[in-house]
């Protein structure tokens, strides 16, 4: 099933800015307060997956530094299609580590499935409308 659908370009900004913005609160979050995620990571059921990685207070700074970063990008519209890849991968181990201990019935978990949706919708469409990366390209060529 290969159907293309007319999307009105407008309507997708509206949804990478409504998108953007929990990925940049949570990222200002995690920088300004590093110490409470890593009492939450210290806490949660699955902690064990997240210090595999690292001193959970230095993975709250560096997750912080990267959803904010990406989450600039991806509301910018600088190269969204990867922005959009990134916040996907770094909210895997987030998922796994904070909500799923939690129970499949806790709302904060399918929260995050509707945040991979919202992700997934510009990994696999890339749509091309208001965007800065295009413009890059176009004045290289």
């Amino acid at each position: 099933m290969n159907k293309d659908i007319n999307v009105n370009g407008f309507s997708v900004l509206l949804f990478r800015i409504a998108l953007s913005g929990i990925f940049i609160l949570a990222g200002v979050s995690h920088i300004m307060h590093p110490d409470q995620v890593a009492g939450r990571i210290n806490k949660a059921a699955f902690s064990g997956f997240a210090v595999f990685f690292g001193d959970p207070y230095i993975l709250g700074l560096l997750s912080g530094y990267a959803l904010l970063a990406c989450g600039i990008n991806f509301l910018a519209g600088i190269f969204v299609r990867y922005s959009a890849l990134a916040l996907l991968l770094l909210l895997i181990p987030i998922t796994i580590t904070i909500q799923m201990g939690n129970g499949i019935f806790h709302g904060t978990l399918w929260k995050n499935v509707a945040l991979f949706g919202g992700l997934l919708f510009f990994i696999i469409n890339d749509p091309q409308s208001y965007i800065i990366s295009k413009s890059f390209k176009k004045t290289r060529s």
